[in-house]
This record gives structure tokens, sequence and C-alpha cells, in this order.
């Protein structure tokens, strides 16, 4: 079977022609070269699973899981269980709580050692936070540096399966720079003059920019950037996109500075993540269900590979 008729049959065939599909050597081979033969893993059903090419392993057994995140060294995974941030190994063996605090996705420093993640900052907003065995550090916003982070006991689950924009609006996963002096994530200082807003922090300073607005300062646009993404490189971020005004859900890539915006993939695409400069594997919608999807940067051309979402690729 060449790739003109796999192609063919992707279209015209159900969700048990894809699965049949998938399962197939030329399948097999399709989704290796696509993501370089590295091992990517994602959610379906709240758990978490990965694959190397068509073959597949659960490595959670419940369903109460989100935004997994490969170590720099690819050996371990953070994560998201019951809304509180968990470790375990690549292979889901030792899964053991790092944090108590409700939380959104995490992402682990360049070196390894630390996990920043998401949670209620001192300002009634979101803020980033250092997973600490003594206690979580506040990061983000600068001003709740020096304050008691807010005492929260009980643990937020995962948003339930529903409308895909009310799911994302809230999606606090963060990421860290492939430099190690900065983190993007959701909300910040500029939330005092917007409605939403996804900003870049210098850990060093505490000063933040904003590189996605929306509503507030005279900007009347409705709508949010979430779940940030760095290039290797350290040159461009990715981010999941909302226009209410007017495109639908999308993939938005830029310069670090925000600049050189354009939107990647399709409408309803999100999550991406990077796999190399040229390569980004992403949650696309296919025939009514959320399929991990490596696209091809320069051509868009996309390769379906399992069913489910929040993808992280390991290094």
């Amino acid at each position: 079977m060449n790739g003109r008729t796999i192609t063919k049959a992707l279209t015209i065939a159900g969700l048990t022609g894809v699965a049949a599909l998938l399962s197939g050597t030329a399948a097999h081979a399709a989704s290796a070269t696509a993501t370089a033969g590295k091992t990517v893993a994602y959610v379906r059903g709240g758990a978490i699973y990965s694959s190397t090419g068509a073959t597949e392993v659960r490595l959670t057994e419940d369903g109460v899981n989100a935004r997994p995140r490969f170590s720099p060294d690819g050996t371990k995974l953070a994560y998201l269980h019951d809304g509180t941030v968990w470790v375990m190994d690549a292979t889901g063996a030792n899964q053991h709580q790092v944090s108590s605090r409700p939380a959104g996705g995490p992402a682990w420093s360049p070196d390894g050692t630390r996990i920043a993640f998401a949670a209620l900052s001192c300002t009634g907003g979101p803020g980033v936070f250092l997973a600490k065995a003594g206690g979580d550090e506040p990061l983000f916003p600068e001003s709740c540096r020096d304050q008691e982070a807010p005492r929260v006991t009980e643990s937020t689950p995962a948003p339930a399966a529903g409308n895909l924009v009310d799911r994302l609006r809230t999606d606090d996963a963060v990421a860290w720079s492939p430099d190690g002096t900065q983190i993007a994530f959701r909300g910040g200082e500029c939330e005092s003059i917007a409605d939403n807003c996804l900003s870049i922090g210098t850990l060093s300073t505490g000063r933040e920019r904003a590189i996605d607005v929306y509503g507030g300062g005279g900007n009347g646009t409705s709508g949010f950037g979430v779940v940030p993404a760095w290039r290797a490189d350290g040159k461009k971020v990715a981010w999941t996109s909302y226009d209410a005004d007017g495109t639908a859900v999308a993939v938005t890539e830029a310069d670090a500075d925000g600049s050189n915006r354009h939107v990647v993939g399709k409408a309803d695409d999100r999550e991406m993540v990077y796999e190399g400069a040229g390569t980004g594997v992403l949650t696309g919608a296919y025939n009514g269900h959320s399929w991990i999807t490596a696209v091809d940067l320069a051509t868009g051309k996309r390769t379906l590979l399992h069913q489910g979402s929040q993808p992280t690729v390991a290094p």
C-alpha cells in the first residue's frame, strides 16, 4: 500500500477503518517517521498512555490524570493526578505526589531538577509555583514572592468533558524556556488591565511581558491564550488560542517576544508541542474524536498517531 492509497483510505474510512490502518506496518512507519521514532505520551479517558510508533502502553490505571510532561532526559513524566502534581517513571512505575496544591499542568526545568506548575496566587488569579518538599515556592506574579502562598487543601479535578472552549479557557499549563531563564503561563500582571492574557516571566527579575492579550485596555477582542510550549532553540513559542470574534480554537506560533504571529494547522487544533524545529505534535479533530497528530510545520502534512489529547514528546 503506497502513501497515496493510505491517504485516500484515511479520508473515506470510519473510525474502525482508521484504527486498523494505524495498526499496520505502513502506518507504523509513517508514525515513527513523523516523530523521528521518539516516544509520545498523551491522555485518553483520563488515563496516560505512551507510544513509540504503533505500540501503545497504558501508564496509569485510573481516569483522573492530565497534562503529562516528559523530563528533559525522557526518563520521567510529571503530570496532574486528581488535580495535583505527581511524577512517575516513563514506564509508569514509581508514581508519587510532589505537591498537594490544586494545580495546572507542570513543566520541568531544563536540568530536570525542578518542577514548576500553575496554581492560585496571592492575587487571587493564576500564578506559578515551584514544587518543593518543604512547601511550594511562589514564582509569579513577582509581588507574591515575599508573601505566604494561599492555603488550599482540596484538589481541583480536571475539567469534565464538555464544550472545548470552556474546557480550555482556564487551562493553566505552564512551560519552562529551554535556557531555564523564563516561564510562560496564563495570567500574570496583565490581568489587571485585561480579561485574559498569556505571559512570559523572567525568573531572575520577576519581570513579565504579555504576548497574547484579550479584552481590557481598549482591546475589545474576547478570547484567551493557554497551554504554551517552547521550541527547543527557544526562538519560537506556540500556544492554544481562541478569538471569539474571529477564528475558532487554533494553534498560534510566534517569536519568543510575541511577534510574527501565525496560525499553525487547522481549526480546533490545540496543545501543540515541538518535535525538533520542523514538526509539531498536537491534538487535532478527526471523525468527531481527538487524535494525537504530527504536523509538518513547513508543508502542513498531517500524520495521525493515536486517539487522545495533551501530547508530550520525549527528547
